[in-house]
């Protein structure tokens, strides 16, 4: 749906992905973005994020939005507060972690694990580090062997240029692995897996609890597949002008790219106003 009719109810909370929705492509808050937030805050509109990323990818976001919500990590498995205290934290089983490895292993992509506060990999100039190195702004530890932190581990991905590939493991794996873990790709060459039965969209949910908010005062942006979880407990769910097509049918709104500053406009074409309309 791409709409641009205002949502119908005023907005009380916002819930955005962070990586390819509220960050460019080279991984910078614009100046429209903290614009954005800033007037989210003056209208009295709670805001937060829910990512793919290790708490430690959240940090340099909650200091320049001067965020005060907790945030959800790892798709919403480790809620942390703006100063990354753990608030909770549920692992991948170990026994599906060594099994989820081992079929991505198998198909030939790189692997990633983290754990125990870890972002831990073989090989240090395999593709794509360096674009998690600037993401995270954080170092990588290299291992000879992973499998002692697959005992532990908040999050196993699979790493490849070949997103093809790793669409067609995005499917067969999520089936192979229902009921045992959660698995998206969370970037075109990203194939997460995290806990079962937890995703972004129970984080949405807990954080509407948590303030009191109604489903339908809530609004969530994101561009993956990961992100309609977060679709399915909102109002008002954004997909972004750069997600896939299954996405953006899956959204309410269709806003413009994240390297074309969607974020902000879809604040100020589909969020303020339902605010504006429920406050004369």
């Amino acid at each position: 749906m791409t709409s641009t009719d205002p949502h119908p109810h005023p907005v009380a909370l916002v819930v955005s992905d962070i990586d390819g929705t509220l960050v460019t492509s080279g991984k910078r808050l614009t100046a429209a973005t903290r614009e954005a937030v800033r007037r989210l805050s003056a209208a009295g509109i709670a805001f937060t994020v829910a990512s793919a990323r290790p708490p430690i990818g959240l940090k340099g976001i909650a200091a320049e939005l001067g965020l005060s919500l907790p945030m959800g990590a790892f798709n919403g498995a480790s809620v942390v507060a703006p100063d990354l205290s753990v608030l909770s934290e549920t692992l991948i089983p170990a026994e599906t972690a060594r099994a989820a490895a081992a079929r991505l292993t198998a198909e030939g992509v790189d692997l990633w694990v983290f754990a125990r506060g870890q972002w831990a990999l073989r090989d240090g100039s395999a593709p794509y580090t360096d674009v998690e190195r600037r993401t995270l702004d954080a170092e990588p530890t290299i291992v000879s062997d992973l499998s002692p932190l697959l005992e532990a581990a908040s999050k196993i991905v699979g790493v490849s240029g070949d997103a093809g590939t790793l669409a067609a493991l995005e499917e067969t794996m999520a089936d192979a692995f229902r009921g045992r873990a959660v698995i998206h790709r969370s970037q075109p060459y990203y194939l997460d897996v995290t806990p079962p039965g937890i995703d972004k969209g129970g984080f949405v949910e807990a954080i509407a609890a948590r303030l009191g908010i109604a489903r339908e005062a809530v609004a969530v942006l994101g561009d993956a597949g990961n992100d309609r979880a977060m679709f399915a407990r909102a109002g008002l769910s954004i997909a972004m002008g750069n997600a896939e097509e299954r996405v953006k049918a899956a959204a309410s709104r269709v806003t413009l790219a994240n390297d074309a500053d969607g974020f902000a406009s879809a604040v100020e074409r589909f969020i303020l106003p339902a605010k504006r309309a429920g406050n004369p």
